[in-house]
């Protein structure tokens, strides 16, 4: 970059915010009297989790987090961190306490990939203060991290970036002629704006990494087009990208070739994801909602088999339990289908939001003192009985309407 020696570090990453208030989005985290900034301001930090979808400054915060302490930033990821790196860093973060009072922040990415025991390894060391602890995670920490841990930590949810904080960053880095491609004196056309802020789907690293191909490789004007956009995403999207279109095209497909009982597609969609290195356990997830919501009362142990098969992701991992996946794959598309239990949930639920909390008959409440029995509580209730039981207002309705299996 004109002599700039920063080119071998992708844009996203020189773009990196150096402080809180560089950082774009979040502000429901970190804007004016919020708990995290107050946090920071205070120093009084402790372990958290930051949960969100991926370039929405996850592991920013982490790092702004660690500088705010003015403590040592460990940074590791799951996918290739082990037992023995967690004591070795445990042990650096003991000696650097008693020198000289010194905290340790360790940063976990993608701690949802930490087995049970790694995890475990954890416990004792995040309890007595030795390390500060911070993960990073695109999946349900409650789902993903084992409970003594997330109860010691406090979990903060990220939002994707929206159309204006992706804009934002976008005009930064081509104004920034330090970190970003100012030096190129670039513009951007707004069609190829739109299109660059659609792609990226709230995802900063997408925005900014497509951007710096366009500007620095691509486009052969003073103004970045929407074609140069294309070109620039068309080489990055030849590969399956977890965070970007590709990913949600694929598990879409997967899911309705499910319910399409076409296992020959639901198979292959299936390995697209397990040949680019889809998390399993993303992929079972899936299979077990789909069990109740499309096979439902079709095939009542769907569901187990489709709990089996998490089960089997989570205990084995890859390469092996790609087969119990393939297997719960095909099970699950040649089963009959009967969406009759989730569309009464959504109906049920529809009532909720639209009367709220009806009067619920006297005969069913629980008579706990002498004036709700007075009162009528539990007067007449039979155990068993083809009364509608359902509030007066919504008398006759039918929420579970029997289906014939498809």
């Amino acid at each position: 970059m004109n002599g700039n020696d920063t080119t071998t570090i992708p844009l996203a990453d020189r773009m990196r915010p150096v402080s809180l208030d560089e950082v774009v989005g979040q502000e429901h985290l970190i804007g004016e009297g919020k708990t995290l900034r107050l946090m920071m301001e205070k120093s009084q930090i402790f372990s958290m989790i930051f949960w969100g979808p991926p370039g929405s400054g996850k592991t920013t915060l982490a790092r702004l987090v660690s500088q705010e302490m003015k403590a040592d930033f460990i940074e590791h990821s799951a996918t290739s961190t082990g037992v023995a790196d967690v004591r070795k860093v445990v042990k650096e973060a003991q000696e650097n306490k008693k020198l000289d009072g010194r905290k340790t922040v360790l940063f976990i990415d993608e701690i949802h990939r930490f087995s049970k025991a790694q995890q475990d390894a954890f416990l004792p060391y995040v309890e007595d203060g030795t390390i500060v602890l911070v993960g990073a995670t695109t999946e349900n920490p409650s789902f993903e991290v084992i409970s003594p841990l997330l109860s010691r930590m406090r979990v903060f949810t990220l939002k994707s970036l929206t159309h204006d904080n992706l804009k934002t960053l976008i005009e930064r880095a081509l104004g920034d002629s330090v970190r970003g491609i100012g030096t190129y004196k670039k513009t951007i056309a707004a069609d190829a704006l739109d299109f660059l802020i659609e792609i990226a789907n709230g995802d900063s690293r997408i925005a900014l990494n497509t951007l710096e191909v366009a500007a620095t490789l691509i486009s052969q004007h003073p103004e970045i087009t929407l074609n140069d956009i294309e070109e620039a995403y068309q080489h990055k999207a030849l590969r399956y990208d977890k965070a970007g279109e590709e990913h949600y095209d694929t598990i879409s497909a997967f899911i309705k070739s499910m319910r399409a009982s076409n296992p020959d597609a639901a198979l292959y969609y299936m390995a697209r994801m397990v040949n680019a290195g889809e998390d399993p356990l993303f992929i079972a997830r899936r299979m077990v909602v789909f069990a109740s919501e499309d096979i439902g009362m079709a095939q009542p142990t769907a569901l187990v088999v489709a709990n089996g098969v998490f089960q089997a992701c989570n205990t084995i991992g890859y390469p092996e339990c790609a087969i119990n996946l393939a297997h719960g794959v095909v099970y699950l598309a040649s089963c009959p289908k009967n969406r009759s239990a989730y569309d009464g949930l959504r109906a049920a639920q529809h009532d909720v939001e639209v009367y709220g909390n009806l009067p619920i008959p006297l005969n069913l409440r629980n008579a706990e003192t002498k004036l709700m029995k007075e009162l009528g509580y539990g007067k007449g209730y039979e155990k068993y009985t083809k009364e509608d039981l359902l509030p007066d207002k919504l008398k006759g309705k039918k929420y579970y309407i029997s289906k014939e299996k498809v």
